[in-house]
């Protein structure tokens, strides 16, 4: 028996419908529902107490690690949402399908400002598992009783190691940058 082929004319048919289900959807159950508040805060707040609590002379350095970090958080986002590992039920905004918000905003600054205040490679890796700690069993399942987040094939015990991993390999990738930055600056 064999498996009905799909064209790409099918595709962005469905494509098409999905997304007028999904404008339809955002007007009618998400906008200015108490979850789109909550949203649009938290892609507000975390940068405005970034803006005041940043090392303006590490400013560089911090955003580099920062724009890594949303960079791999938004990657993941989109292929665990691709995969069905889980999905979210209200959007900020109606043409971003993911969490915005946390891609965005909590997460790239709550782990600028763990990388900034935490610089030996113990006390990063101590903060980073207290934050993974706070992310993985208090926000996750937070967000899940707001209905902002739905685990669909996903757990949280998944979710600890994967905020770990990243944090660490974006700290090792940028002291790599900033160290061959200074010899090739030592060189002129």
């Amino acid at each position: 028996m064999s498996v009905p082929t799909t064209t790409f004319e099918e595709i962005k048919k469905v494509d098409h419908q999905l997304s007028e289900m999904r404008k339809h959807y955002f007007y009618e159950h998400d906008l200015f529902k108490y979850q789109w508040w909550l949203l649009l805060v938290l892609a507000i707040v975390p940068w405005i107490i970034w803006a005041k609590l940043v090392d303006k002379s590490r400013l560089r350095e911090i955003l580099l690690y920062g724009s890594i970090i949303s960079i791999i958080v938004v990657l993941l986002d989109d292929t665990g949402g691709e995969l069905g590992l889980w999905s979210y039920p209200y959007q900020l905004i109606r043409l971003a399908p993911r969490l915005h918000p946390v891609d965005f905003a909590v997460l790239p600054v709550c782990h600028m400002l763990v990388y900034q205040y935490f610089r030996s490679w113990r006390s990063f890796v101590i903060a980073n598992v207290i934050m993974s700690l706070v992310f993985s069993f208090i926000a996750e399942p937070l967000l899940v009783w707001l209905h902002i987040y739905d685990l669909d094939n996903w757990k949280y015990i998944y979710s600890f190691p994967l905020y770990i991993a990243k944090a660490m390999l974006v700290k090792w990738i940028v002291e790599i940058i900033i160290r061959r930055s200074k010899q090739a600056a030592a060189r002129i």
